[in-house]
């Protein structure tokens, strides 16, 4: 089945079941790790990207926070500690046949790009300082 297909002129866009659960499970964490759990460790996370197999059965949460290494590190763990009681309310929450189970990985992507993002400020002022003399 193609992703999108055209009834009577009109462009319906056709999602795999694991592309909904994702999005769900992305609003449902956010919105638990915003009010329901307490561990200072997982203040400043935000939840940039949710991947869940096929089945439904696993899911990979992708994090991101503003931090060192070392925060980075701590997030990781609290998440990890976390997980059991997040995997339960997810399960109950979106009343899937099996709760998922999630492993958590750090985003590097925001750290990446805003590097890039320096490299090319620096280079714009390197370009505009050069054609002055």
């Amino acid at each position: 089945m193609s992703p999108t297909s055209v009834a009577l002129g009109v462009t319906i866009v056709q999602y795999k079941r694991a592309q909904r659960v994702s999005h769900l499970i992305r609003e449902e964490l956010g919105g638990m790790l915003l009010r329901e759990v307490k561990d200072p460790r997982l203040h400043s996370i935000t939840i940039t990207d949710v991947r869940v197999s096929d089945d439904l059965r696993h899911v990979r949460v992708y994090f991101s926070v503003h931090a060192d290494a070392s925060e980075k590190q701590r997030a990781l763990k609290g998440l990890q500690s976390a997980s059991g009681f997040l995997r339960g309310e997810l399960g109950r929450r979106l009343r899937l046949r099996y709760a998922p189970e999630l492993s958590f990985f750090v985003d590097e992507s925001l750290d990446h790009s805003l590097h890039i993002a320096e490299l090319l400020r620096q280079l714009k002022a390197e370009e505009g300082s050069g054609t002055d003399e």
